[in-house]
């Protein structure tokens, strides 16, 4: 299967250029209903901005921009270069322009729209979507660290911990890097440890 990258949850930044203040929303959606929806809402809630500027991209559907009044390449499409370029889907951004008096041109119309797309993902972070296996893995206090190294050394991600006279971890583990992780825990382990394979999911999980 092939993975790729969702928000994480929502984002939103703020970005002040000559006086026009720029508002960032981004928000993970799985339908076109829903971002236009979410664009709606926010049209709604900043109706008294100049411009309230959009984009959606949804994996195996439909791209959609406004540059809102904007001159036309300005904002809409930057913002949605943004995405494409972060490899991110599944998504919806609205940046809201309150005019600041001073004319800002088209670079700095560029400028800002892109600035406020790619801080408001940053705040909203980035989950990889993908086929993992769930292992549990005891190990000692002593270990614990360094099981923690191996499982990030192998793209996996700790999905919890139990407590107890050791620990026993909860892992995530890319499908196709599982097998090859157990046999690293068997081999630093001596032969002690071999991780158990609890199931398999296809979630998001986030990264970075």
């Amino acid at each position: 299967m092939t993975e790729y990258y969702v928000p994480t949850g929502a984002g939103e930044s703020e970005y002040v250029e000559k006086r026009s203040r720029f508002l960032g929303h981004v928000r993970p959606v799985r339908s076109e209903d829903e971002a236009r929806a979410f664009v709606a809402e926010m049209k709604k809630k900043y109706y008294d901005a100049r411009h309230n500027c959009w984009c959606y991209l949804l994996k195996d559907g439909p791209e959609r921009y406004s540059d809102d009044g904007e001159p036309q390449g300005t904002a809409g499409i930057p913002m949605l270069e943004v995405f494409r370029r972060e490899g991110v889907t599944n998504l919806v951004c609205v940046v809201t322009r309150y005019f600041g008096g001073v004319l800002l041109g088209a670079g700095g119309l560029f400028r800002a729209y892109t600035k406020s797309a790619k801080d408001a993902l940053d705040a909203a972070g980035r989950s990889v979507v993908r086929r993992w296996v769930q292992l549990e893995i005891p190990c000692s206090y002593a270990a614990l660290e360094r099981y923690k190294q191996e499982i990030a050394a192998f793209d996996g991600a700790v999905a919890g911990m139990d407590y107890g006279a050791g620990v026993s971890i909860r892992a995530l583990l890319p499908e196709e890097r599982s097998e090859a992780f157990r046999a690293r825990i068997l081999d630093l382990s001596g032969g002690a440890v071999e991780p158990a394979v609890t199931g398999e999911s296809l979630q998001a999980v986030p990264v970075g």
